[in-house]
């Protein structure tokens, strides 16, 4: 008996021990979070949405239209005349090169046959003297020269002013030279074949002195 007695003294302290467990309480749901349904009847007046819309594809561009075929025989015939004028253009420069390439040097001789000139015009008094005979054969021979190289001077005097060949230095009254023309020369004017060496320098006439007519 009293070994009953201690298996139920036993049996009802494991009784309780032992801590009850409290029924599940349901768990609320969160908010903005529920069922499919209840979002459906929440939302009874919202439209579907459409599909979207894809982009539309860019056009692409029109193929450029091929150049026409350039004219060859045209191009052939433009550049042979090019050729051919430059051809002509450089003998020309190569010619007038040739014919001009002494002017420097000729143009420097100029200032000594003016010396020469002055010379002989001072000493007209004396022209049998064998000293003048000799400065005129100098100057015979200078002007020969000068002659063979294609230089050779021109007169001013009488002429209208040409401003290509002549420089006018000065104008003055004369009795003699109508109005506008050259009347006095004080430096001759050269020509080298068809080009001007040295231009004249002269002075030109402004008419006869005092109004006279």
């Amino acid at each position: 008996m009293a070994e009953e007695k201690k298996k139920e003294e036993v049996e009802k302290a494991a009784e309780s021990d032992e801590t009850p467990v409290p029924p599940e309480t349901p768990v609320p749901p969160a908010e903005g979070e529920g069922t499919g349904e209840a979002d459906e009847a929440e939302k009874p007046g919202e439209a579907e949405k459409p599909a979207e819309e894809k982009p539309a594809e860019p056009e692409k561009p029109a193929d450029p239209e091929k150049p026409a075929e350039p004219d060859w025989k045209a191009l052939y015939a433009l550049t042979l005349a090019d050729f051919d004028n430059y051809k002509k253009r450089a003998a020309r420069d190569r010619e007038d090169t040739y014919r001009y390439a002494e002017m420097d040097i000729l143009k420097d001789i100029l200032p000594v046959v003016d010396n020469l000139a002055l010379a002989l015009a001072n000493a007209k008094e004396k022209s049998d003297d064998p000293f003048v005979k000799g400065v005129q054969l100098v100057y015979d021979t200078l002007l020969k020269s000068l002659k063979d190289h294609g230089a050779e001077p021109f007169d001013s005097v009488g002429k209208e002013l040409d401003t290509e060949k002549m420089e006018a230095i000065a104008t003055l009254p004369s009795p003699d030279v109508p109005e506008g023309k050259v009347s006095i020369e004080s430096k001759k004017g050269w020509m080298l074949k068809d080009k001007v060496l040295r231009a004249a320098q002269v002075v030109v006439s402004s008419g006869k002195p005092g109004g006279e007519k």
